[in-house]
């Protein structure tokens, strides 16, 4: 409830005040007098409210470095002849206690008289006693001031109130800080998480708007980083023991090992010792400013939680003569004897004699003499020397407004009439350095630059912590550029030296790729290998990429390698074979060719039509020669060669076979009386056939040539991992028009030895021209469904093969059994012996 509600008294005429009047804790008399709040308590005793009676009083002791900054600034200004000449500043400093409540009722009664009687004529209202009010500490108490000074247009500027809400201008108009907003603050903690390789941590803020507006963005920031939240917690110092049980539990049951700790430093102090009691060690602690450089909390951490921390704190600072200021506290004995005695007795852990308080048994007495030389704390140690520069800065902004607004030059216009709303506009304007070289300035949102350094709590030999900067974060330089680590060796938790891992899985090597867990975060996933013909060339690749069609997959999936091409090679032990095998059939038919021309005035190479029997086996050594075009890497010439040579030779062999079974035919019928057969198929029709039955077969051949040719092709579909270099067939119809005019003259010839197979036996080769013709039509018919099946090169050795049998076939069949007979019978290579006894002579 407000303590300035006011009746009025009507037949008095005057405004009377109700409730108690609220006292400074430290002034000081000046021309200008500017407010201050501060926590100088940490926590006060009190009951459960009923409203019947009056809040207890504050019995509560935590600090006073903040209020001796703003003395110190004040007392430097009043004795400066540049700055506000002929001005003194004074004030009025107030304890909040950090409690909201008491920090809006100071805030009040800064801007209101202490009278308590007003005349009726005032209309209850005066102009503000203070024209600015630096302070306080906290975030959440800020914004309840600003909201309650902000319609006065009453500058207030925090040192230490980070939250980024307070940049809201609508809301908090007349709000200032000379700390950094946690805008920044969040997304420097995320990225100096990013940075270490943390993707799975887990957070714990405190439960007011400092916590839950900084963890916000933090968590906003990470998501966008790709970092985890595994869980996230909120505290208060004023929690019940069942609910710090309850964090506990989970931080236990966590398996990230990194905590990041958006917390207060009274917060925080009430965390450690739960989890001290705990003994929760070996989790890696990343701080945020509020708690990261209080050495108080240091020295609380015996057990040693907090070893290995890093977060962000405000640059170090040194102010000449701040330290030697606060540290002559006993210049209160004058001004504000009640508090110099709080703090002597809580310095000293001594108790004056006349003191109010409980003396504590065997507590010595204090004299007011003692000597801060031999005290080591937080008030001695100057730990907060940023925070207490950042209220110098404060103090100062507000003088230089004051000097613009007054006119100053060698002198100050001191009937100027002072209004909050002109200082303030003039305090968002202004510019200028300290005496120890830093600017100071604010951005339209009343927030100055952030620059933030980074800490590493590193124990020393004597179990002491030391925070050594080791690193710096500036938000105005570019993204890339933004966080910067120097090579200092880092401490981790537990004193280790090697930076800890916390992350869900594993990072995917290359050559796989992440697949998300079910109902898990994103940073939970398992890792599974490309698929054939797929890479991923870098670690937690989210998909994998197709090789080109040439390339295909290595066996560790993480690089493309040009696939290998695969052609029936002469190298290659198939390859080889086939070779051995034509040039043994070209040899075998030159040998055979040797002993018909040796032997050729005998009867049985007469007999058979010895020109017929040359060109066969002539055409039969093109055959077997053929077959070597298909061995080797495609070309363009070889496809056009292979398949033209091949179906060329093979109709003049078959030509030849056809003419032979012909003659033995009309030789057959020449026999008969009267039979005329053999005048009209005699040496020069038989030429003639062979002569047209192949150049049917050229003409074939150069129409496939001129319409679509063969020609080398490399075949990616039938195998994934190689390549086929082949011979594309470029027109099918031309292709089996060629055999099937070779199949056509082939079944012609087996026809008509068929017909001539019951001539004499001793006389007729028909029979083996039969048998031949029977090879030769087998052969071909199994070789198209084993062409059209056999996969890449066995398709060319299966066409191959085929050459190689029809060709051996021919040659055994036909030419053999008269070679048996001119080397090893010779007495059965007589004319007679031909014609048989049974046989027409001739």
């Amino acid at each position: 409830s407000s303590s300035l509600a006011s009746i009025l008294i009507a037949e008095d005429h005057v405004c009377l005040q109700m409730g108690d009047p609220e006292n400074p804790q430290l002034s000081k008399d000046g021309d200008i007098i500017l407010g201050g709040i501060f926590s100088f308590h940490r926590s006060w005793i009190n009951r459960r409210d009923t409203y019947m009676h009056k809040p207890l009083p504050l019995q509560c002791i935590r600090g006073f470095q903040h209020a001796q900054a703003m003395l110190f600034a004040i007392d430097e200004i009043n004795n400066s002849s540049d700055l506000l000449p002929g001005i003194t500043l004074g004030c009025k400093i107030y304890d909040s206690c950090g409690s909201i409540a008491r920090g809006v009722r100071a805030s009040l009664a800064l801007i209101n008289s202490q009278e308590t009687i007003f005349k009726l004529s005032d209309k209850c209202t005066k102009p503000a006693q203070v024209q600015a009010i630096m302070g306080e500490s906290s975030s959440s108490p800020c914004m309840a001031i600003a909201t309650v000074i902000g319609p006065f247009h009453i500058p207030l500027i925090s040192h230490f109130a980070t939250c980024d809400c307070l940049s809201d201008k609508n809301k908090y108009p007349s709000f200032l800080r000379t700390i950094p907003s946690d805008h920044y603050q969040s997304r420097a903690l995320a990225q100096l998480v990013k940075y270490f390789g943390w993707t799975w941590v887990g957070a714990i803020r405190t439960n007011d708007d400092y916590g839950n507006n900084g963890m916000a963005t933090f968590i906003e920031t990470a998501e966008e980083l790709g970092i985890c939240v595994e869980y996230s917690v909120a505290v208060f110092r004023t929690d019940p023991p069942e609910k710090i049980q309850q964090i506990i539990d989970v931080i236990k049951a966590s398996t990230s090992r990194v905590i990041v700790g958006f917390l207060s430093h009274l917060d925080m102090d009430v965390l450690l010792i739960e989890l001290s009691q705990h003994n929760l060690t070996g989790y890696q602690w990343v701080g945020s400013e509020a708690w990261i450089f209080e050495s108080h909390i240091a020295a609380m951490d015996v057990h040693h939680i907090l070893d290995g921390a890093v977060g962000l704190s405000i640059p170090k600072a040194h102010v000449t003569g701040m330290k030697e200021y606060i540290l002559g506290v006993k210049q209160l004995n004058s001004s504000s004897k009640e508090l110099f005695r709080e703090l002597w007795e809580a310095l000293f852990d001594c108790k004056f004699e006349d003191s109010v308080s409980t003396t504590t048994e065997n507590q010595r007495e204090c004299s007011g003499h003692e000597d801060l030389a031999g005290v080591k704390n937080t008030f001695t140690d100057m730990s907060l020397m940023p925070i207490l520069y950042n209220i110098y800065k404060g103090v100062y902004a507000v003088a230089h407004a004051l000097h613009d607004v007054l006119s100053c030059n060698n002198t100050c216009n001191k009937t100027a009439q002072l209004d909050p709303f002109t200082i303030l506009q003039h305090i968002k304007r202004i510019s200028f350095k300290t005496k120890e070289g830093d600017e100071v300035y604010f951005n339209e949102n009343g927030d100055p630059p952030a620059k933030y350094e980074i800490i590493n709590w590193q124990p020393t030999e004597n179990g002491n912590v030391e925070f050594v900067p080791v690193g710096l974060y500036d938000a105005s330089l570019p993204a890339d550029r933004q966080l910067t680590l120097t090579n200092r060796t880092l401490v981790w938790a537990q004193n280790s030296e090697q930076v800890p891992v916390s992350v869900c899985s594993e990072k995917c090597p290359p050559g796989t790729r992440k697949v998300l867990q079910k109902g898990k975060p994103v940073c939970c996933y398992d890792c599974l290998r490309c698929a054939d013909g797929e890479i991923s060339n870098s670690t937690d690749s989210i998909s994998c990429v197709r090789c080109h069609s040439e390339f295909w997959s290595n066996e560790r999936r993480d690089a493309c390698i040009k696939k290998k091409e695969e052609f029936l090679s002469y190298e290659e032990m198939m390859g080889a074979l086939l070779t051995a095998a034509s040039l043994l059939g070209t040899c075998l038919t030159a040998v055979v060719m040797f002993i018909f021309f040796r032997y050729r005035r005998t009867p049985i190479v007469r007999a058979n039509n010895s020109e017929l029997s040359f060109l066969l086996l002539f055409s039969l050594t093109l055959c077997f020669l053929c077959s070597l075009t298909f061995i080797g890497r495609p070309s363009g010439w070889s496809c056009m060669l292979r398949h033209t040579a091949f179906g060329i030779t093979f109709v003049l062999c078959i030509s030849c076979v056809l003419g032979k079974t012909m003659v033995v035919l009309m030789v057959f019928r020449a026999t008969l009386p009267g039979s005329k057969a053999m005048k009209w198929f005699g040496p020069a029709q038989q030429r003639l056939s062979v002569l047209a039955f192949t150049l049917i077969q050229v003409f074939i051949c150069l129409l496939w040539l001129t319409v679509s040719p063969p020609f080398p092709f490399k075949n990616i579909k039938d195998f994934k991992d190689r390549i086929i270099l082949e011979c594309a067939l470029g027109s099918a119809v031309g292709f089996w028009s060629v055999l099937g005019y070779i199949g056509l003259l082939a079944m012609f010839c087996f026809i008509l030895a068929f017909l001539a197979r019951k001539l004499p036996d001793n006389f007729n080769e028909a029979k083996f021209i039969t048998f031949s013709m029977l090879i030769f039509c087998a052969v071909w018919v199994t070789f198209i469904p084993a062409y059209v099946s056999s996969p890449g090169k066995f398709s060319v050795a299966v066409e191959i093969f085929a050459i190689l049998s029809s060709g051996f076939g021919l040659l055994i069949c036909i030419f053999i059994p008269k070679c048996y007979i001119i080397l090893l019978k010779p007495e059965r290579n007589t004319k007679r012996n031909l014609m048989g006894k049974e046989g027409p002579t001739h």
